[in-house]
């Protein structure tokens, strides 16, 4: 099945990174949870519920947030209180930013370990876009961003990368907010009504949806349908492969047609 877009009508496309175009949403929630249960474990006799972290927990707190966001978000969950702390904190469960850290840590291994490969379906739609000529950008919350485009071979491609580190050192606000979509729109020099926002995190498309993208796509990794639909999405999709035409991918539906869920 095709979900046809008219690609004349865009200037730019802003992809999200994990669960977008690596499958390192998956390596994510592993580091988070790791890191929260160890937390919970630890605590367990001052903690009122200390059961352990969830697939739900991570796509209600934690997908798509900055960082100590998502620390922040979950501790609050479960009446946790932490202090802040500072980002410069060594890894560990005194503050927000170390626990924080400790994820990250976490989430380094694990690619150092394991390494990381890019969605198929994903390059084949940028190797498409470069041939039709339109600009690409990254805007992920993630402050690794740049070590995994690198680790998945990717980073050649993009010309403006806003990342967890562009934005804590603009000063902006991170997702939902639509801050960072809009720096990268600018910096890749394109209105953002003339551009599309593809997003795996319901706070992505709220902060594609808030920033009058264009088009706002959603790529159901496990947030569901419904979910990006109800935060912002225009369009949703399981795969980017589908927004190729139906030419470049040689695939009709079952009476030789290509099938479509069609898009601004």
């Amino acid at each position: 099945m095709s979900a046809r877009v008219n690609w004349s009508n865009y200037r730019g496309v802003l992809f999200d990174l994990d669960g977008v175009l690596t499958p390192t949403a998956e390596v994510h929630e592993q580091a988070w949870a790791q890191m929260f249960n160890r937390f919970l474990h630890e605590h367990a006799a001052e903690i009122a519920d200390s059961s352990p972290f969830s697939d739900a927990d991570y796509l209600a707190y934690v997908d798509g947030k900055p960082r100590y966001d998502g620390v922040r978000s979950f501790l609050s969950s479960r009446d946790i209180e932490l202090p802040e702390g500072r980002p410069t904190d060594p890894p560990g469960d005194v503050s927000v930013c170390a626990l924080g850290n400790r994820k990250n840590e976490a989430f380094n291994e694990i690619i150092a370990r394991d390494g990381i490969d890019p969605y198929p379906g994903s390059v084949e739609l940028l190797d498409y876009l470069d041939g039709i000529g339109v600009p690409q950008g990254v805007v992920s919350s993630s402050k690794n961003a740049r070590g995994v485009l690198g680790a998945a071979a990717l980073t050649r491609r993009f010309k403006v990368i806003v990342d967890g580190t562009v934005v804590a050192n603009s000063g902006i606000a991170g997702k939902p907010a639509p801050d960072a979509f809009l720096l990268a729109a600018k910096e890749l020099g394109i209105d953002p009504t003339r551009s599309i926002v593809v997003e795996d995190a319901v706070s992505g498309v709220q902060a594609g949806s808030a920033g009058a993208f264009g088009l706002v796509i959603g790529v159901d990794r496990g947030a569901g349908s419904p979910a990006l639909t109800a935060g912002g999405a225009d369009l949703v999709i399981d795969d980017l492969a589908e927004l190729l035409p139906d030419d470049v991918r040689g695939v009709t539906d079952s009476d030789g047609n290509g099938s479509s869920g069609d898009a601004r």
